[in-house]
């Protein structure tokens, strides 16, 4: 019998009680029950039992990539810098990325995924539509320079991550590419167990035209989802609209009237103010400097008044690399007041390269307050289609539980936290025009290759596999996760029928092809199954008194439902279980 099977001789050093600074329960769990450990911030080391659990996990993603065309590469985690330039992410990522320099002062990178080096490759090997489509993918090591590495293997800087690129000679065939790998990653999570929604998000440094996340459901999630349970509506909190009520407006003055608002400097104070105005009759007025093709670019945003900027969506709708709240001095150069005194009546004769960008629940109301650019001072009676040049109308507020769900008429938004699984996007030819990667089509034209770029993180299924599937003992594996099938739990080893019982039924459940543990230990029954409920494992079959009348126990780590099988019949009820 193979030694590292047993118990006594495996390396599995669980822990009795939670680790001080581990906050999540796949943290606390994954630490306690002997998976993983921690080598820094954001680094951790794989024992024995996350080794085998994550080698599952990849296996599962291997066969469903082959099983729509994907062929397997592995290529370099260290890239020269020149490659990241060519692309235009040199400059577009800041701080997350690792950059270094080698003996001879060229400057490196430690890859975040992997599309310069693919698209380097497609670029030097592919001349012809008649190449096309390729579907290319790896498992390997990516580096993140993350600024608040937390909640075990959540957030990471180094972790194992399932990228896909898909090539193809026009848009039509990137759309098919598109739907064959959502499919694959439906798969590929329903298999590893895990409870998801698709969901529309924003593509960020990554680009592109389309853009899902897979998102699976937990408190301990980093990001807000919405979505609507009547017609399954789902977006990211960055990408998501909704249908809100009309305000109707009273008719206003011909022209906007000043008024004096001494100490008034937020929404909140102009409400109680005396002529003041209700927070949804309110022009909020906000000034931004945005990173667009490198150079800063100052943006007055406006919004309702009881509405909230989300900020990813104003980057993402100006096609900003970044966005940044403009510093008072800046402020008060551009329109002469101060925060809390602002508007958009007048800026841009105060500031000709102001762009003015407003949400569109906005869009033809009138009879509205806002600030004068003067301290202390409002404007009422303001017609946004009259008063207010607005150069370009977007998304931009942030949408909130209960409000209607913008795809149905009856359905309301729920908001709750989810954790990123997987995301694929249409990168289209970002990516191969920076970089020149042509292919000749059937009717001799050169055009650039048509990319899409999809992800999956090894450590994001284990670490959801656990929030989703555990109790107050320990982690509920599914099967096609769980370390081992089984483990058979001799109660007192001293004793050689029970002893030889167990070693028997081991080789036998092995022989059936289950994976096996045999926990040989000289500890207590009860230790040992706490231990065996802690990591996991599916089925626990205890070999104890009722040995000698040809019975054990069989138990059921899911149900906690305990069994009397005679053992001739234990390897039978194991190997028919499904998963």
């Amino acid at each position: 019998m193979p030694r590292l099977m047993r118990w006594s001789r495996y390396f599995i050093p669980t822990l009795r009680e939670d680790p001080a600074d581990a906050e999540v329960v796949s943290h606390k769990l994954l630490l306690r029950a002997g998976v993983v450990r921690q080598l820094s911030a954001g680094i951790y080391s794989y024992l024995p039992l996350g080794q085998r659990i994550a080698l599952k996990v990849m296996q599962i993603l291997r066969e469903e990539m082959n099983a729509i065309g994907g062929q397997e590469f592995y290529l370099p985690a260290l890239h020269p810098a020149e490659l990241w330039q060519e692309s235009g992410r040199w400059y577009a990522i800041g701080d997350d990325m690792f950059r270094l320099k080698d003996r001879k002062g060229t400057d490196m990178v430690l890859g975040m995924t992997h599309e310069e080096v693919f698209t380097t490759i497609a670029r030097n090997e592919i001349r012809s539509y008649k190449q096309l489509p390729q579907v290319w993918y790896q498992i390997q090591i990516k580096f993140r320079d993350e600024a608040r590495p937390k909640s075990g293997l959540m957030r990471l800087r180094t972790f194992i991550m399932k990228d896909a690129y898909t090539f193809d000679v026009d848009r039509a065939g990137l759309d098919k590419s598109f739907i064959d790998q959502r499919e694959a990653y439906k798969k590929i999570f329903s298999r590893c167990g895990i409870q998801f929604l698709i969901v529309e998000a924003s593509s960020g440094a990554m680009g592109g035209s389309e853009s899902n996340e897979f998102i699976a459901r937990t408190p301990a999630g980093e990001d807000l989802i919405v979505s609507c349970e009547s017609c399954g509506y789902a977006a990211n909190l960055e990408k998501a609209t909704a249908r809100i009520a009309d305000i109707k407006d009273e008719p206003g003055p011909n022209a906007p009237e000043e008024f004096p608002t001494p100490g008034v400097r937020t929404i909140e104070d102009l409400t109680t103010f005396p002529g003041g105005a209700e927070a949804s009759r309110q022009i909020k007025s906000l000034v931004f400097y945005a990173t667009i093709d490198s150079e800063q670019r100052p943006v007055l945003v406006l919004l309702r008044g009881d509405h909230q900027l989300h900020e990813i969506k104003l980057a993402d709708s100006l096609r900003a690399t970044a966005v940044r709240p403009a510093h008072p001095e800046e402020i008060r150069q551009l329109l002469g007041a101060s925060a809390g005194s602002l508007g958009g009546v007048g800026a841009k004769a105060r500031s000709r390269d102001l762009r003015i960008i407003a949400d569109a629940a906005l869009k033809n109301r009138r009879n509205m307050t806002t600030g004068a650019n003067k301290d202390d001072h409002h404007l009422r009676g303001v017609d946004i289609a009259r008063d207010i040049p607005v150069d370009e109308w977007f998304e931009l507020r942030t949408v909130e539980s209960g409000e209607g769900c913008p795809r149905c008429e009856t359905g309301t938004l729920d908001v709750f936290k989810g954790m990123e699984i997987g995301h694929i996007f249409k990168l289209g030819t970002k990516y191969s025009e920076s970089m020149g990667a042509t292919v000749l089509t059937q009717d001799g034209t050169q055009v650039p290759i048509v990319m899409g770029s999809y992800g999956i993180g090894v450590e994001r299924i284990i670490s959801a596999a656990v929030e989703q599937q555990h109790d107050e003992d320990g982690i509920i594996w599914p099967r096609s996760l769980a370390p081992f099938d089984v483990v058979v739990t001799i109660t007192n080893m001293k004793q050689d029928e029970l002893r030889q019982a167990g070693e028997k039924l081991y080789e036998n459940l092995q022989g059936a092809g289950l994976e096996v543990l045999l926990d040989d230990r000289d500890e207590r029954a009860g230790v040992k199954f706490k231990d065996a409920d802690l990591i996991g494992i599916p089925y626990r079959v205890t070999i104890g008194k009722k040995v000698s009348e040809g019975v054990v126990e069989l138990f059921d780590r899911r149900t906690k439902q305990t069994v009397d099988v005679k053992i001739a019949e234990v390897v039978q009820r194991l190997t028919s279980v499904q998963q």
